[in-house]
């Protein structure tokens, strides 16, 4: 399924600025003004901050807590950020 999100406010790790994103599946595509493709589902991010991929550099793994261990660990908590979540 292809996804346009258009005029919201793209945060990117270096810049800060309004545009449209096309995404394919789970890959952006493409992303900049004014965008002309053909989309299966369109949204309207006007007013709206989008974030194309992050991970949370926070995180507990293997973490001691009460008697008992977070439930991720090193290899399923990369396995998860790998996928495109935010563990």
């Amino acid at each position: 399924m292809s996804v346009l999100i258009k005029n919201g406010r793209v945060i990117t790790a270096t810049d800060n600025y309004v545009a449209d994103i096309f995404t394919e599946g789970e890959i952006i595509k493409v992303i900049g003004k004014d965008l002309v493709v053909k989309a299966d589902k369109e949204i309207d991010a006007t007013g709206k901050l989008v974030f194309p991929g992050g991970i949370d550099p926070h995180v507990h793994l293997d973490m001691p807590f009460m008697g008992t261990y977070s439930s991720d660990n090193y290899e399923t908590g990369t396995r998860a950020a790998l996928y495109g979540g935010t563990t």
